[in-house]
Order: structure tokens, then C-alpha cells, then sequence
């Protein structure tokens, strides 16, 4: 990873870092000293912003009191911890490794070193039911964190869990229920005074991520180590997910990985995707400006049925997601997507 950082570094990367995240497979399982090291490489290497943001994905049974301490009086800012839920019986189903009585005993320690930190949470589970995920919400809430994130379930291809569907070994996921569950945490949350700033996210004023919305809003950013992936505006990279793929990767020099180089209709489609997920939306200026008025005029056209369905709303020229949207965004934005243009 240093080899790799250090390659970048004399290429035409610019800095200083906004933001370091420490993200992927289960980055705490890194000592402090290694967490350290790393994020002092970065700002000898491109320079580290003034109040970067340096966040540490974490799971609640890699945070005992000592190594939350520790990383509290490290430059790491922000920890991002993994509960998922408050029950034991989702947790078993989920086959996460910590128990519930682990989920608040870490949260207890984080809020005591940490004043930004954030959560994340799991709907949609199959077999269970709103109730659950009220209380689940509730017991989030009661340590007030500054950010939520909160994700549907979703069974994807080749994994245990698709499996055991297609074989009758678990119920599928109910989208009724998760819809259901989806507007439950929107009133919930909001009511608290979050604001959802992103579909999936929720934060206090002043508490957004700024690691996500800079990835939301179409800034640039590089990826180390393996399975890594990394944007400079025109294309995308990604590094070997297998370990001793990316090791010998690295041996030889062969990287960066695999390109993508992005079309213009690729370009335009990522914007519309990631500006409909947040409540920054989709300017119609900056489509003209950077696409081109046959681009402007093809998506005004495609919104057209979606705004008079109150899916989508237009202010000061931006399209927005209505709330009633929200929940179909993905398909919303898949009807404004250009097909043919290159």
C-alpha cells in the first residue's frame, strides 16, 4: 500500500486530502500505530487539508475501550461502526460476529472519546417486521449520533444468501415491507432533526460526511490497496480484490489496475444517478454547461411523466426526488438514464 501511495504521489495527483477513509473489509483490525503511520504518509506525500475529516470503518466487536482511547488521541476524526441492528435475532441471521450487548457497550465508549461518528443500520430484513425496526431505531437514537446510515437488505447474485432463497431456505426479501420501513425511518429520523441528505444517509446540522458527499458530488478521489477503486474525473481504476493478486500487483509494478475510460453518456448518467440520491439533485445548468443542450432537453423530456406524478420537483432550475420518490429513486433515474449517445 505504501508502494502503491508513493506511485501516486509522482504521478499528476493533486492534494492536499479532503478526507482519509480507512474503509473495506474491516480496517480496524489495523493497529493504531499502523493507522497512524499511514495517514502521516498521506500528508508527506500530497499534504493533508486544514480539519480533514479521517474516518475508520469499524466493526463493534474490534472496539474495545483501550482502542477506541487510542484512536480517539490519533489524527483518525471519525469512526463509522458497523451495528447493523439491535437484535439478537437479526444479528444470528446476518451472521455478524458481535452481539447487541457489544453494539451499545462500543456506542457507550465512541460517544464518550468521540464527538463525530456514525452508525450504520439494516432494514428489510426478511422475517422480521416494523416493530423491529422501530426499536431498532429507537435504541439508535438514543445515543443521538451524529449520522445514520442506513441500508436496505438486498439478496444479490452468488452469495449465501441468494442461495438459500432460490433453495427455500429463507424468505425473500419483502420490498412492501421495506417500503414500509423506508418511511418509517424518514418520519423517525427527521422528526429527531436529521436531514437526509442522501438516500441512504441521515445527519445532525453540520455532520454530513464529507467522504461521501464529495464522492456524491463528482470529486475526484484514490483508492489503495486491494480491491481499491479510484476517480480522477475521466476515468475509473480499480485494483485485484483477491489479496495475492493485488500483492504480486504490486511486486511488479502493474498498476494502476484495470480502466474505465467514461463516455460522456456515462458521465451524464452518474450525474443524474448521484444527484437524484441527495438533496443537492441535478442542476439543469451544469447538465447544459457540461453535456450539452441536446442532453439538457433529452432529460427534461424523460422527467417530464415523473414530474407530473410527483416523483420529481424542479426548484431554481435543479430537479429534484419528491418524497413520494424516494423510495423508486434507482428506477427514477434509470428512465432519465441517455441509451444511444455516446
Amino acid at each position: 500500500m505504501e508502494k502503491e501511495l508513493t506511485f501516486f504521489a509522482q504521478q499528476d495527483w493533486k492534494g492536499p486530502a479532503e478526507t482519509v477513509y480507512f474503509g473495506g473489509g474491516t480496517p480496524s483490525l489495523l493497529s493504531v500505530k499502523e493507522i497512524v503511520h499511514f495517514v502521516e504518509m498521506v500528508g508527506q506525500l500530497f499534504g493533508l487539508g486544514e480539519g480533514a475529516e479521517i474516518t475508520l470503518e469499524a466493526n463493534p466487536d474490534d472496539l474495545n475501550p483501550e482502542k477506541i482511547k487510542a484512536l480517539s488521541n490519533s489524527r483518525v476524526n471519525r469512526l463509522s461502526v458497523g451495528i447493523q441492528s439491535f437484535d439478537a435475532e437479526e444479528l444470528r441471521w446476518m451472521n455478524r460476529a458481535h452481539t447487541p450487548r457489544q453494539a451499545l457497550e462500543s456506542l457507550e465508549g465512541i460517544a464518550r472519546y468521540f464527538s463525530n461518528y456514525s452508525l450504520d443500520l439494516i432494514y428489510g430484513i426478511p422475517g422480521s417486521d416494523s416493530d423491529r425496526w422501530q426499536s431498532n431505531l429507537t435504541r439508535a437514537l438514543d445515543f443521538r449520533p451524529p449520522h445514520i446510515s442506513a441500508y436496505a437488505l438486498t439478496v444479490e447474485p452468488q452469495t449465501a444468501l441468494h442461495s438459500f432463497v432460490k433453495r427455500g431456505l429463507s424468505p425473500d426479501v419483502d420490498e412492501e415491507a421495506t417500503r414500509e420501513q423506508f418511511h418509517i425511518m424518514l418520519q423517525t429520523l427527521e422528526e429527531s432533526g436529521y436531514d437526509h441528505y442522501e438516500i441512504s444517509n441521515f445527519a445532525m446540522p453540520g455532520f454530513h460526511s464529507r467522504n461521501n458527499s464529495g464522492y456524491w458530488q463528482g470529486k475526484t478521489y484514490l483508492g489503495i490497496g486491494p480491491a481499491a477503486h479510484s476517480y480522477d474525473g475521466r476515468k475509473r481504476w480499480w485494483n485485484p480484490a483477491h489479496n495475492l493478486r493485488y500483492l504480486k500487483a504490486m511486486e511488479k509494478g502493474d498498476f494502476p489496475g484495470e480502466i474505465e475510460e467514461l463516455s460522456k453518456r456515462d458521465r451524464y448518467n452518474e450525474t443524474v444517478m448521484m444527484g437524484l440520491r441527495t438533496r443537492w439533485g441535478v442542476p439543469l445548468t451544469r447538465i447544459r454547461e457540461e453535456f450539452g443542450s441536446t442532453y439538457e432537453d433529452y432529460l427534461r423530456t424523460q422527467a417530464a411523466p415523473h414530474l407530473r406524478d410527483q416523483l420529481l420537483f424542479l426548484d431554481n432550475d435543479t430537479l429534484h426526488t419528491a418524497r413520494k420518490g424516494k423510495f423508486l429513486v434507482d428506477g427514477i433515474a434509470s428512465d432519465l438514464f441517455m441509451i444511444n449517445l455516446k
